[in-house]
């Protein structure tokens, strides 16, 4: 039976023509650390020049002409520089056996190429590293892969992860590593979260209209789907000004279950959201749905919504913000791992931007500790297929 290929995501590819930089243009050393052949990572490096490897730096034709020429001027005189240095240091091992040859290039790796030091001491490349292997573990190569696999993970994931969810989300993928691995590769390579940024409130609750009362108490725990949802608004500034996103989160899930974006913070604004909430989720009567004392949320149109689906409105003591610590907690999600970290120039551009981040990362790819490792979409997904 032949042996099967081995094959390589696009993500590896690119990590792999960085750590050729890394190693100073040394494909030979590069490939050896990373346990593939050298012939394999020197058709990416070829590619990755051409501009035709995905993830990697891209050149117009012309300029790339113009850069690898001056490359190769610079290249021919750095070479008759180096055969002189290398010819003052090692010329009486040329006569040595060929072990001792290997030797002095292993030793001189740091300053001499290994392709120009096997030419001057008339040695094959191939065999100084068949000779070379002997002493690089499996281990070490193990490791070097990981910590490709680990850097590309972390920007997967927003460069949100700590080493313990950033493990899990390694293993989900069938990749064998552990808690420890990771965390020393997220040391060693200064792979560090993304850091948290303070942001105002957007609550006015100084009005006369009614409120609810708390009916959560901070109680957040639930059974299953659709008992009780937080919500509130929080804001996005844009070149063109501010832009307020209303949210809705299911307790149990942690799925933001509904949206909206809009200039203005309405009535309008946390009813839409509510609306998409209850399309997307289809709430029996009795749902718990809690929010601050923003006028928004005890305007009539927010009121009349609730009374037709039978809901129970609750909100939150006036100031605390515990009371609605569910949603509070995934603005500060938002925020540290997306918008502060964003310069939008449009308010479209940001409602585009966010919506992705929802949609396609928060609810869909985004582990979390509480839901023991899933995301809120799985843990939809788990009870009802063990509901039916």
């Amino acid at each position: 039976m032949s042996k099967k290929q081995k094959t390589y995501t696009a993500e590896f590819k690119a990590e792999a023509i960085k750590a050729i930089e890394e190693n100073q243009g040394n494909v030979s050393e590069s490939a050896r650390q990373l346990g593939i052949s050298m012939q394999t990572l020197s058709n990416w490096n070829n590619k990755a020049k051409a501009g035709t490897l995905a993830g990697t730096k891209q050149y117009s034709p012309d300029l790339n002409a113009l850069l690898e020429e001056n490359k190769k001027l610079k290249q021919q005189l750095k070479t008759a520089e180096m055969e002189r240095e290398f010819f003052k240091k090692g010329s009486s091992v040329l006569c040595q056996r060929k072990s001792v040859r290997y030797a002095y290039m292993k030793s001189q790796s740091h300053l001499f190429p290994i392709i120009l030091m096997a030419r001057l001491l008339r040695v094959s490349v191939s065999r100084f590293y068949d000779w070379l292997k002997r002493g690089m573990s499996k281990r070490s190569i193990q490791r070097n892969q990981q910590t490709i696999l680990v850097k590309i993970a972390h920007e997967e994931t927003k460069q949100s992860y700590g080493y313990v969810r950033l493990t899990k989300h390694l293993q989900a993928q069938g990749i064998k590593i552990s808690t420890y691995a990771v965390r020393q590769i997220k040391k060693s390579n200064q792979l560090y979260c993304k850091r948290h940024k303070r942001f105002k409130r957007t609550t006015n609750s100084d009005h006369n209209r009614s409120i609810y009362d708390n009916l959560l108490k901070q109680q957040f725990s639930m059974t299953k789907p659709n008992l009780a949802w937080s919500s509130d608004i929080t804001y996005i500034w844009t070149a063109e000004g501010w832009l307020y996103l209303a949210a809705v989160k299911d307790l149990y899930t942690k799925q933001v279950v509904g949206y909206s974006l809009n200039e203005r913070m309405t009535a309008k604004l946390v009813c839409d959201a509510l609306n998409m909430a209850i399309r997307n989720q289809k709430p029996a009567k009795d749902l718990i749905v809690h929010s601050d004392r923003g006028s928004q949320y005890c305007s009539n149109e927010y009121r009349n919504l609730l009374e037709k689906f039978d809901f129970q409105g609750s909100m939150s003591k006036k100031g605390d913000c515990f009371d609605n610590a569910p949603i509070e907690s995934f603005w500060g999600i938002l925020k540290n791992e997306l918008v502060h970290h964003r310069n939008y120039k449009t308010r479209e551009e940001a409602k585009a931007d966010i919506t992705k981040y929802i949609e396609l990362f928060y609810n869909q790819r985004r582990i979390q500790k509480g839901l023991d490792f899933k995301t809120p979409n799985q843990m939809a997904e788990d009870f009802y297929r063990l509901a039916v």
